[in-house]
């Protein structure tokens, strides 16, 4: 989700040797050391696009109706015919749900409340949608309850990507199909300018690249065991974006564009060089599955929550979260 926004994207628990906002990407972006284990705590850093145009100006105004058309080729490869209950992370302002038509219900879940809210605005309230403000390192809803799963544009602002797969994991049953996105680190163009000697930092090498505050791209084996950490299984690999350059967007007509990476991707099973990567997994393992009528959790505790009352959620710990128009809120407690 990197660009320039008239509102910038806000992270917390953030130190002090963090790089200012850089607006743009660039060859010369900054990156830092990726935290080590022993560094990790209890509240990794976590990007907030609450209030910015990232809808508007990223997509609408930004020149991308290539990258939105060849995710929307990839999802409709990916995606299985049809479910139950869908949890899509990272849901910003919507952009790819109406792609999911297969589920009977999705859940819209944003760390941004203003997000969905244009996501709100655009889709409506129904029985269909259901609006989540979280954090996708503590979800709120119960193990076992979710027939599939989603993250496109997501793991790229993930400062420990293992543990935000892992809590998607635990909400999933076994057997749920989970589609992940990320940027690739292992792009063409990274490449060139490390063997010209452009930038600093290999391709080749696993540990991720923080090339901007919160920003980074992964290595496609780093992620695959990732994956497989968290207790899925990889299966269809496709690659995505091949012609993310400026004058070809500008001089090949955009469908043409699309087809071109259409069939590009298809060479995923074999080699990820694109910018961008989408990957179909399974979850594997015993997780039962929710039990009737379970859904939210409180993600402080971990104990189940009971209906809303009166706009509120309350755990028997004394932990009480808010519903305001029709986006539940577990970023905060009341």
């Amino acid at each position: 989700m990197a660009a320039t926004f008239t509102t910038r994207p806000r992270w917390k628990h953030w130190d002090s040797s963090t790089p200012a906002w850089g607006g743009a990407l660039g060859p010369t972006a900054q990156r830092r050391r990726f935290m080590s284990a022993e560094e990790r705590d209890d509240n990794p850093p976590v990007c907030d696009y609450e209030g910015s145009d990232y809808q508007e100006r990223f997509w609408e105004q930004g020149g991308r109706a290539y990258e939105d058309g060849a995710e929307a080729v990839a999802l409709r490869r990916l995606l299985p015919s049809g479910g139950r209950l869908l949890l899509e992370v990272g849901a910003g302002a919507g952009r790819n749900t109406p792609r999911y038509t297969g589920y009977e219900r999705i859940v819209l879940m944003d760390y941004s409340s203003t997000q969905l809210a244009q996501a709100q605005a655009r889709l409506g309230q129904s029985e269909k949608y259901i609006y989540v403000a979280a954090d996708v390192y503590r979800l709120p809803f119960v193990d076992g309850l979710f027939d599939g799963a989603t993250m496109i544009r997501v793991l790229h602002h993930m400062a420990e990507p293992e543990k935000a797969l892992a809590q998607v994991r635990s909400a999933l049953q076994p057997g749920a199909v989970f589609i992940l996105e990320y940027a690739n680190k292992l792009n063409l163009k990274a490449i060139l300018r490390y063997l010209l000697r452009k930038q600093t930092w290999s391709p080749f090498s696993e540990e991720p690249v923080e090339f901007m505050a919160l920003n980074f791209d992964f290595h496609p084996r780093a992620v695959r065991r990732y994956l497989r950490n968290a207790g899925f299984s990889v299966g269809r690999i496709l690659t995505v974006s091949h012609f993310r350059i400026g004058i070809l967007k500008r001089l090949v007509p955009t469908r043409l564009l699309v087809w071109l990476d259409s069939l590009a991707s298809l060479t995923g099973p074999l080699w990820q060089f694109s910018p961008s990567v989408f990957v179909r997994a399974e979850a594997v393992g015993s997780t039962a599955k929710a039990a009737t009528g379970a859904f939210f959790k409180c993600p402080a505790c971990g104990t189940a929550l009971p209906e809303a009352k009166g706009g509120v959620l309350a755990c028997g710990n004394g932990h009480r979260w808010g519903v305001k128009d029709g986006i539940y809120n577990f970023k905060e407690m009341l």
